[in-house]
């Protein structure tokens, strides 16, 4: 169906939305787009993207826009709370033949897929019904417009208002973690993705570029602080390594609940779920912005691919589930030893740390 007239509606302007958008345009067709949100500038908060989303922007042809970006990551580092090493990932080798491994400013890779997608959003539109019609979709809007589709994709985050109007599920299932986000200036000098496991809670440092250190850190919990700066500096104020000195320069922290989205079906009729609002999980593999990415990719080949639309919602689906199973279930893995004592999670990972890390990334290597 590559070239064909094809009326699509992507919802939702985030990197699942923009890159699908993307990969459709490559792809021969002309997608609309709409936002809920007003344009305006993305939180400053950073982001890790591991080997394969890399390739992923490749297949997307946007790995030449991002590659001024941010900063290469060569080296994963665990340490403990105290800040002793505990295991190293060589990232270089891991991805190896797959794509190098980069953190940068969230802000600055929705701006290359905003390109990318053509730049043309319609924001402030937010649909209100979503109602099949015999070969496409009726679509209305809260301020009184309507549209006809063949291809409603929704791409609207875990909380997604598409798949609770398409009936393909309800609300995300709250995870138990409680995340901190911060992008902090002036702090230590940090080469490496830099993470410490304390007990039921960990800190992670990311170098983005340009002196700017992206900060992520979890603890176990239900209830979001009253004040997530002093939350942070309450909860690590006794960790070694960077810790300290991050905390010195911590201002402003985003802070919210991780949930996770599973779903026994993507799609309904002719609409179809992507990224987050299909398959949301913690962000502790770093694998929320690179299956979007890869879900654009892929999703853009079945269509030009098969002969009709349900034909290709029926082989993405049944190439994508599999690669993001894994990451949900290796994802879950890990959170579990979160529940693990450091007297003897720490040693496990001395011994073992580095080929149980290596293997939670083993089927992302493999081509899409």
């Amino acid at each position: 169906m590559g070239g064909s007239p094809l009326r699509i509606l992507v919802v939702g302007a985030g990197i699942a939305g923009l890159a699908v958008a993307r990969a459709l345009r490559l792809a021969g067709f002309r997608p609309d787009v709409t936002e809920k949100l007003p344009p305006t500038e993305r939180g400053d908060t950073g982001l890790y993207l591991p080997g394969n989303a890399a390739r992923a922007l490749r297949r997307l042809d946007l790995d030449g826009p991002v590659r001024p970006l941010g900063h290469v990551i060569h080296r994963q580092r665990f340490l403990d709370a105290a800040g002793a090493p505990l295991c190293e990932v060589d990232l270089d080798a891991l991805w190896a033949g797959v794509g190098e491994c980069r953190a940068l400013p969230r802000a600055e890779l929705h701006r290359v897929l905003l390109t990318g997608a053509g730049g043309a959003v319609r924001h402030g539109a937010e649909i209100s019904t979503v109602e099949p019609l015999p070969g496409g979709v009726a679509v209305g809007f809260t301020d009184g417009t309507s549209g006809e589709y063949d291809l409603v994709i929704g791409a609207d985050g875990p909380r997604s208002t598409v798949r609770t109007l398409a009936a393909l599920g309800g609300p995300p299932r709250p995870v138990g973690q409680v995340v901190y986000r911060a992008v902090v200036r002036g702090g230590p000098p940090v080469a490496d993705w830099t993470a410490l496991l304390g007990e039921r809670a960990g800190f992670l440092v990311v170098p983005i570029g340009a002196g700017a250190l992206h900060c992520y850190a979890d603890e176990a919990g239900t209830a979001l602080p009253a004040d997530p700066p002093a939350r942070l500096r309450e909860l690590f104020g006794g960790y070694g390594g960077p810790v300290p000195d991050v905390l010195d320069v911590l201002e402003t922290v985003h802070v919210e609940l991780t949930e996770e989205v599973e779903l026994g079906r993507w799609f309904h009729g002719r609409v179809l779920l992507v990224g987050d609002a299909a398959h949301a999980t913690a962000p502790t593999l770093s694998q929320g912005a690179a299956m979007a990415l890869e879900d654009a990719v892929v999703l853009a080949e079945s269509l030009r691919a098969a002969g009709s639309v349900e034909a290709a919602l029926i082989a993405y689906e049944s190439r994508r589930r599999p690669r993001t199973r894994w990451v949900r279930d290796r994802t879950r893995d890990r959170n579990r030893t979160r529940d693990v004592p450091p007297a003897l999670r720490d040693p496990l990972l001395r011994g073992r740390g580095r080929r149980i890390f290596q293997e939670h990334y083993r089927l992302l290597v493999d081509p899409l």
